[in-house]
């Protein structure tokens, strides 16, 4: 089922959430599929957008969807490893479409979760999967895309950032 996206402000995006216990039940299967059809249903819409994170649909367990290659389930994700080496790049949110914030990732991380079932699996990710995860795992801690901008200036509206990439500014 597709479910509204909670928008910045709303305190339940602050929420550090908690952990999946029990596995493979219908609750945790409908949860995911209320991610995908949401991730889906928002893609569509606006012609971006590659993960969600529980919180963003107003449930505060550690659960995050998303899309790169194929779609993925990660339950209690964990990052464990990171590398030393950081990139910038505009970070974009759906929970304030309008914005995008200059944030500072690093290069390569390394992620332990669950799969729906339990199982524990680890995932090696570089570059733009590294920052997707870094986002979305930020999103069941409580963090959000503005509290990682590289200094206050590096907030702007997305119709502006949108001119400056053109040359138009």
């Amino acid at each position: 089922m597709i479910r509204p996206i909670l928008l910045l402000g709303n305190p339940t995006l602050r929420v550090k959430c908690r952990r999946v216990e029990q596995f493979g039940t219908p609750a945790l299967r409908s949860l995911i599929e209320d991610l995908r059809d949401t991730l889906y249903d928002f893609r569509q819409r606006n012609g971006f957008g590659r993960g969600i994170a529980a919180p963003q649909i107003g449930t505060t367990l550690r659960v995050i969807f998303i899309h790169v290659d194929q779609p993925q389930a990660l339950i209690n994700p964990v990052i464990v490893k990171r590398s030393k080496r950081t990139f910038t790049l505009w970070d974009d949110c759906f929970s304030f479409p309008d914005l995008v914030v200059k944030v500072r990732r690093h290069q390569a991380i390394e992620v332990s979760y669950s799969t729906e079932d339990g199982e524990r699996k680890k995932l090696q990710a570089i570059g733009p999967l590294s920052e997707l995860l870094q986002h979305e795992i930020d999103h069941i801690n409580g963090i959000l895309a503005i509290d990682r901008a590289v200094d206050s200036k590096q907030i702007i509206l997305r119709s502006e950032w949108e001119k400056w990439k053109k040359g138009r500014i």
